[in-house]
């Protein structure tokens, strides 16, 4: 059995794989800061919920359809991907604040902010990562073995 066998490791795999895509969508924002016309980008926010119902059938509408060949097809960019397939990452246009004269939409204040945001919430997906990993080899420690 492998860690990401376990529901809690897949989950925070694919936490953390959203906010590293994230994090890489900012910094092309701020790399753009003084590109003409470039207008900021954004990543779908990270639902749990709509993952927890998506996985367990319970999404409004039809959840998950099904293809000629009898594999599942994903009908809505919310729904969990089927084991094997990639997710693409979804990219919109954020509204910002300000607009420069010439028609760049980058705020660099408003782009630290979502990436100190992006940066404390992998902090915190890094800590229960860890702190799931240690609680795995307390359970499977042999009894009386100490530290």
């Amino acid at each position: 059995m492998e860690a990401g066998d376990i529901p809690i490791f897949a989950m925070l795999k694919s936490r953390l794989g959203y906010l590293s895509d994230r994090q890489r969508v900012i910094a092309e924002n701020i790399a753009n800061a003084n590109t003409p016309k470039y207008q900021a980008q954004d990543l779908k926010p990270f639902s749990f919920e709509s993952h927890v119902h998506a996985a367990s059938g319970m999404a409004g509408g039809s959840a998950v359809a099904m293809t000629p060949a009898g594999t599942m097809a994903v009908t809505n960019p919310a729904h969990l991907q089927p084991k094997g397939s990639k997710a693409g990452v979804v990219v919109r246009k954020s509204p910002d604040s300000e607009r420069t004269l010439d028609g760049n939409g980058v705020v660099l204040e408003d782009e630290m902010v979502k990436l100190t945001d992006a940066r404390m919430d992998y902090d915190a997906a890094i800590t229960f990562y860890q702190k799931s990993l240690g609680m795995l080899r307390m359970a499977i420690r042999k009894p009386g073995s100490g530290a």
